[in-house]
């Protein structure tokens, strides 16, 4: 095979491909990167069985040509050192060439390199997925639901289905829940034509988080389709693969509390500030906590102690204050994490006595919820 191409296009798609990547795979040819060429354009695949990225690159896009194809083939290249050399390349012109035993040359102003490839043929397939039940929404929107949820995810592999998104079609809409067991965060999505046939998929954080970092900020349309063992997230020359979580994921509705006797509503981002500095002296014991105690009707006190280093009071204006007076004591942590996947706006705190989950919501909008359980600290 043979072709010269634009570097930055090619460096481009590297990146997309390199996040499936993994240097610790079990599966010697995963650390390669797959490369094929067609009169169509190229297809670059990367895979760490868990997750795999396809991405695509046209010959020519708006009128521009950005691959002369001399000759079509495939090959396998080692991921780190391809992606290495076309980084570092002296030009944007790069030609690359494989002959026999999968010799590559990879070309670009004086620089001359040559490349030992593997046999593209032991590459794995790609995952089947059948393009029956799809769900379509906007990529800035898919940004906005990962990052308000995939942050409550579990770290700890003692609950596997825990360290995944919940995502579940209902009559609502589709509602994607995390959870670590000590939060939760919740996000309702309405949405035209919904599959009847998907009713609930455990998606890993991990690809979340992942697939975030390769979607673009503008609204056009993610196709998703998922099947029992997979999902498949398109775009127009990305494909992203990753296997889904098995096991039965919690019914997290009956955490969320129905009636409250405390309600404060109040400025997210000033609450915010006062945590992160409350948070500085809370750090013994690794826990962090941080006590938040309702004063009158027009104002609240974040405060933390340390019997090390000191403590810290700041009292806060509340926009509203309603119910019965409270002291409660969370993680300063998990509270930020919350504060921040709602974004700086104004929000509602409702809780239901000193030792009960209490939920955040933003004044403006409902589709947001979070919930956190206290700390005892008596």
């Amino acid at each position: 095979m043979k072709f010269n191409i634009v570097r930055d296009q090619l460096l481009n798609a590297l990146n997309d491909v390199m996040k499936a990547v993994s240097s610790k795979t079990t599966i010697p040819i995963l650390t390669g990167i797959k490369i094929d060429v067609s009169t169509e354009g190229i297809r670059l695949t990367g895979s760490d069985a868990d997750i795999t990225i396809q991405t695509f690159i046209p010959t020519e896009k708006d009128g521009q040509q950005l691959i002369q194809i001399d000759e079509t083939g495939s090959i396998v290249l080692q991921a780190r050192m391809f992606n290495e050399i076309i980084r570092k390349l002296p030009t944007n012109e790069v030609e690359i060439e494989v002959t026999e035993n999968y010799q590559t040359r990879i070309r670009s102003g004086k620089s001359d390199f040559h490349l030992i490839g593997l046999e593209p043929n032991e590459y794995p397939m790609l995952p089947e997925v059948s393009e029956e039940n799809q769900i379509s929404i906007p990529g800035d929107l898919l940004k906005s639901i990962i990052r308000e949820t995939v942050f409550a995810v579990s770290t700890s592999e003692s609950r596997p289905v825990l360290t995944g998104v919940n995502w579940k079609v209902t009559e609502e809409g589709l509602i994607c829940v995390a959870t670590d067991s000590h939060r939760l965060a919740r996000r309702i999505v309405t949405l035209d034509n919904l599959p009847k046939d998907v009713e609930s998929v455990v998606i890993p954080g991990k690809s979340l988080t992942e697939l975030s970092k390769i979607l673009s900020d503008s609204s056009t349309s993610v196709n998703i389709y998922m099947t029992n063992q997979q999902v498949l997230f398109k775009t127009e020359d990305v494909l992203f693969f990753s296997r889904l979580l098995e096991g039965n994921y919690p019914d997290t509705n009956r955490l969320i509390p129905e009636t409250y006797q405390t309600t404060v509503q109040i400025n997210g981002k000033e609450l915010l500030q006062a945590i992160d500095r409350a948070s500085l002296l809370a750090r013994e014991e690794r826990n962090n906590v941080v006590r938040f105690s309702t004063l009158d009707q027009s104002q609240i006190e974040i405060s933390s102690n340390s019997p090390e280093i000191g403590k810290v009071e700041e009292e806060i204006q509340v926009q509203e204050l309603t119910g019965d007076e409270l002291r409660i004591s969370f993680s300063a942590k998990y509270m930020m994490d919350a504060l921040k996947s709602i974004d700086g706006q104004d929000v509602i705190i409702q809780f239901t006595g000193a030792m009960r989950p209490f939920i955040i919501r933003s004044i403006h909008d409902d589709s947001i919820l979070q919930l956190i359980l206290p700390v005892r600290t008596y």
